[in-house]
């Protein structure tokens, strides 16, 4: 599986001032190499990931303090599930609701150290996404 990065992402984040660019442009590259489809585009003026055309993962890039990556199910309200989405033991998602949680990076080597374990929640995310369709 090979995800292509977005032309409309590039010149993008080209043209963006950013203090934390490197560090966008690495989670760009781990999201974008994860072994599941993936397609990228802008969404409230930051990267934005999408699986079967359902947004599933954004990035926050304001305040440029810190990048965060929002995982949901999309733009659409949806009854929350039981459970959270998926398991994480490895303390890197900050949970809002049972569909809905954040992950905080403020510099390369924290996203550096995360890589593996941030490959494998994206990944089970857009998974567990697809199996939960709730509705309102």
């Amino acid at each position: 599986m090979k995800n292509n990065l977005n032309n409309e992402v590039t010149d993008f984040l080209t043209g963006l001032k950013h203090p934390l660019i490197n560090e966008i442009s690495a989670l760009r590259a781990v999201i974008i190499g994860c072994p599941i489809a993936i397609d990228e585009n802008i969404k409230w003026n930051a990267p934005n990931y999408l699986h079967n055309g359902e947004d599933r993962v954004t990035m926050r890039i304001q305040p440029p303090t810190q990048i965060q990556l929002i995982f949901h199910r999309g733009a659409k309200k949806l009854a929350q599930p039981k459970d959270k989405i998926i398991k994480d033991n490895s303390g890197l998602l900050v949970w809002k609701e049972n569909d809905r949680a954040i992950a905080t990076f403020k510099n390369k080597n924290e996203i550096e150290n995360a890589k593996s374990t941030l490959t494998e929640i994206i990944t089970d995310w857009i998974k567990d996404c697809e199996l939960i369709k709730l509705p309102i």
